[in-house]
């Protein structure tokens, strides 16, 4: 396993981050959260057009660039570093790499394109009222009519739900959980955005009445899909965390240099020695975490599974204690809501529980290691 990035993929991390300093600095994130929409679509299109950020990793033949998990890690980690306000875990992580798993070619070729080029936004409804990322906890229904498929049933928590053009929908059908696509202007389907912990990225909670959606692939063969799903995306927010953990660390440390208590900076005392050097610890070992994760999906392993779980348990847990002990190095401004720490411990706290909770990703992990049989965990 080599962690040493080629010069592309440095210069790569270079563009997006100088992209990202002018694009999303502090005073950007709090105009856009405060925003119906979350994001601005003229960037969201310079991301796109100029960049080419939303089709990095989709093949050439779909109209993307044809990179790696690799290179995608990296952007997902700058875009945690910078606290991105844009649907692109939603539109690249979950709706796209719906796409490039399922089995059914003619999908692939009608919506990736506009996936890839940033003209569609996409997202993935899974989670329902029971709050389970498993496969027991699809309970929208999907029924055959004699023009089409239609879905019954509400989705929670939908990320940029709000806004999606194009939303993956795993449903239960007769034969199983199957994938299916709705486009986001469909009759019978209703969407709600919902308050969120994490004010710089939106949700929404959509109910699905008699709504035309199209079956993606084998009306039994969605959980497989969707499993794998989950798997890259855990993967992929891994790294996001990574960047923002880092973030944190760089905040804390930088304060305990130039806060002055009893004549001396802060960082000279040995309590906070120790707390900043504790945060770096725990956020080197999330980023070995999270590269290997990303090292497994580029390599297409088969223990990608047990990678993406170890992944999300280890980062998430480092994040959300890293931007907390940030907080504490701070003191008394770290609380304020002028000081921008509270959006980094808020972000941190939202997307531990995304996709599955640390300790539902231990269990997982250990039914797939098979100590112990799976079981169903809330979000």
């Amino acid at each position: 396993m080599d962690f040493l990035f080629t010069d592309e993929q440095l210069e790569l991390r270079a563009t997006v981050r100088d992209f990202l300093a002018g694009k999303s600095a502090e005073e950007t994130v709090r105009r856009l959260m405060a925003t119906e929409a979350g994001y601005d679509p003229r960037v969201w299109r310079q991301m796109s057009d100029q960049l080419g950020l939303t089709g990095l990793a989709v093949p050439e033949e779909y109209g993307g660039a044809g990179f790696g998990y690799v290179e995608l890690g990296i952007v997902f980690e700058e875009m945690g570093r910078a606290l991105l306000c844009a649907p692109y875990l939603s539109t690249v992580a979950l709706a796209t790499e719906a796409l490039l798993r399922c089995a059914d070619e003619a999908a692939r070729r009608d919506l990736l394109p506009g996936l890839a080029a940033g003209r569609t936004i996409g997202t993935l409804a899974l989670l329902e009222k029971p709050g389970r990322w498993d496969e027991a906890g699809v309970q929208t229904r999907a029924s055959r009519t004699a023009a089409g498929w239609v879905l019954d049933g509400a989705k929670r928590h939908v990320q940029d739900g709000h806004i999606a053009d194009l939303i993956m929908v795993g449903a239960r059908t007769p034969a199983g959980v199957g994938l299916f696509a709705v486009d986001g202007a469909a009759p019978g389907l209703t969407r709600t955005s919902v308050p969120t912990l994490d004010q710089t990225r939106k949700q929404a909670n959509l109910e699905f009445a008699g709504t035309p959606a199209r079956l993606i692939g084998d009306d039994a063969d969605g959980w497989r899909v969707l499993r794998r799903v989950l798997d890259t995306a855990a993967v992929l927010l891994a790294a996001e965390q990574v960047g923002g953990a880092f973030r944190a660390v760089e905040m804390a440390a930088g304060y305990a240099r130039v806060r002055v208590q009893f004549g001396r900076p802060i960082g000279s005392f040995q309590a906070i020695k120790h707390l900043c050097a504790d945060m770096l610890t725990e956020a080197e070992a999330a980023r070995s975490a999270a590269y290997y994760g990303l090292w497994e999906l580029a390599a297409d392993s088969d223990d990608v599974p047990l990678a993406a779980s170890l992944a999300k348990a280890c980062c998430s847990q480092a994040y959300s204690r890293i931007a907390g002990d940030a907080i504490q190095v701070h003191g008394g401004i770290g609380f304020t809501w002028e000081h921008p720490a509270h959006l980094y411990f808020k972000r941190a706290k939202a997307c531990e529980a995304m996709l599955g909770t640390p300790g539902y990703h231990r269990d997982l992990l250990a039914a797939r290691l098979g100590l112990r049989s799976a079981r169903g965990m809330e979000a």
